[in-house]
């Protein structure tokens, strides 16, 4: 059985007659998202006319993909907006398969069956990719921007590749070689595969609560019970539109025109009590020090407290823990989370191990409690990656070092990898040197070799030092650094 995740479903509404700019056409633009986001809470603006949004979730509610469409293209006709549908395995095909009718009774929906937007790709011209043309808006919202994509488009041309069909059966490493990096990301387009997920619009502001305290009020615990009856009325609203939210921001205002503003891990499994007691972990963690004086106004109440949803999303039931628990009770957690309330959600990191070819690139620190993707997949081979194990230790920044042969002379690594001696002894800056008892390598890299400015060849080693500890070191530009650490 396969283990791929599956493409995401993305369906892209057009509307031609709001493309021109205009202060009417833009409230006509809004109107028309306003109306899409009835449908489905995440909707990303993708250029004046068109928007996008994930089509999965909403299809099943709504009866299919096409009676969903129909639904939404029936309320954009009642606001006098012409639109067409298209859906497929991602943005870029979605967007062409929208704008690709040809007005012979084809309908205003085009649906792209899963598994086949590789085929529906191959029999557009590689035009497509050229900025103004079809499918640029799509391009520039997948991550590549216009910039030098009219060149691409008209050099493909020249060489013989008319469609992006001819272009996508290039193999990979070639076109990476020959086109660098946008020509690259291109030609996972022209494969069908997208190089980012949707960039959706934050949800409407009115699914927010909020509590004004008239006066405002000195006192934590007034505050904390307001935060458990709001908590429960932002469950309810929610609950309402059959939605969640995978975080809640906490804000509060002082009196005094201070403002303290959190953002709480929540996937639907916060109860009321469980948002009080963050607000409370906030509060704690930003009131002011008593100045003197027995009056507690003087130091200024709070004026506003509001709870917003974040990332709202269709609820689909929690996952229950395995004897039926919704939240694992953790001391860890808690600890983290109020250490989160005192200095800042991205004061505790956890590190997500991800794919690239330096130790640097294959972790992603995450603020803990997010679910977030590491900056580059694992899943690619990643040539020119040290093979093994991975470092237990990666230095913030790599420390200067010297590594010497027998006589004392630093060791060096030609343009074709010959070592000019075996290693012998390694000095880490900071530290006193260490006998060489092992080492393994070179294993070069060179980097974005068509770039000059971002240009860099390097060569990689693993040193076993006499003290029991292995090191991973590097050559570049004739200096030696020491990355991580095996231990």
């Amino acid at each position: 059985m396969s283990t791929e995740p599956r493409p995401p479903r993305i369906m892209v509404l057009s509307c031609p007659e709001l493309s021109d700019p205009g202060r009417e056409t833009a409230r006509r633009h809004e109107r028309m998202v306003d109306a899409v986001t009835e449908f489905c809470p995440h909707v990303e603006v993708v250029e004046p006319g068109v928007c996008a949004f994930g089509a999965r979730g909403p299809a099943r509610y709504f009866g299919g993909e096409t009676a969903l469409a129909a639904r939404i293209i029936a309320a954009l006709a009642d606001l006098g907006v012409q639109a067409r549908a298209g859906v497929a395995d991602g943005l870029f095909a979605a967007l062409l398969a929208a704008r690709c009718h040809d007005g012979r009774g084809a309908g205003p929906v085009k649906l792209i069956p899963p598994g086949q937007t590789a085929r529906f790709l191959a029999a557009h011209p590689v035009t497509a990719l050229a900025a103004g043309g079809p499918g640029a808006g799509g391009l520039a919202a997948s991550g590549l921007g216009p910039g030098g994509l009219g060149e691409l488009a008209g050099l493909l041309k020249r060489l013989g590749l008319g469609t992006l069909g001819d272009f996508a059966a290039l193999p990979a490493r070639d076109v990476a070689s020959r086109f660098g990096d946008t020509g690259e990301r291109a030609h996972r387009l022209a494969q069908g595969l997208d190089s980012r997920p949707l960039a959706a619009r934050p949800p409407p502001a009115d699914l927010s609560v909020a509590q004004r305290f008239d006066p405002p009020e000195p006192r934590a615990e007034p505050v904390v019970f307001a935060a458990r009856a709001l908590a429960g009325r932002l469950h309810e609203g929610l609950s309402a539109r059959g939605l969640t939210c995978v975080r809640v921001q906490v804000t509060a205002a002082w009196a005094d025109g201070r403002q303290s503003s959190r953002l709480w891990r929540h996937d639907g499994l916060l109860s009321a009590t469980a948002v009080a007691d963050r607000v409370r972990w906030q509060l704690d963690a930003w009131r002011p020090a008593p100045q003197g004086g027995d009056d507690e106004n003087t130091q200024g109440g709070i004026a506003l407290l509001r709870l917003a949803p974040d990332q709202v999303i269709r609820a689909a039931g929690p996952q229950l823990a395995l004897w039926g628990e919704t939240v694992v009770s953790d001391r860890v957690a808690r600890a983290a989370m109020r250490v989160q309330a005192m200095l800042g959600h991205e004061a505790v990191l956890r590190p997500v191990l991800g794919g690239g070819r330096n130790v640097t690139d294959q972790v992603t620190p995450v603020p803990f409690g997010e679910k977030e993707e590491p900056r580059l997949p694992a899943d690619p081979p990643w040539p020119g990656r040290v093979p093994g194990a991975v470092p237990g230790l990666v230095f913030p920044a790599a420390r200067a070092a010297e590594v010497t042969d027998h006589d004392g002379r630093v060791v060096t690594v030609s343009g074709r990898c010959a070592v000019s001696a075996a290693p012998v002894r390694l000095a880490v800056r900071g530290d006193p040197p260490r006998r060489v008892t092992g080492w393994a390598g070179p294993w070069p890299l060179a980097e974005r070799w068509w770039d000059p400015a971002a240009a860099r060849r390097r060569a990689r080693f693993q040193l076993a030092t006499d003290d029991g500890r292995a090191w991973l070191a590097v050559v570049q530009d004739g200096r030696w650094l020491v990355e991580a650490g095996y231990w």
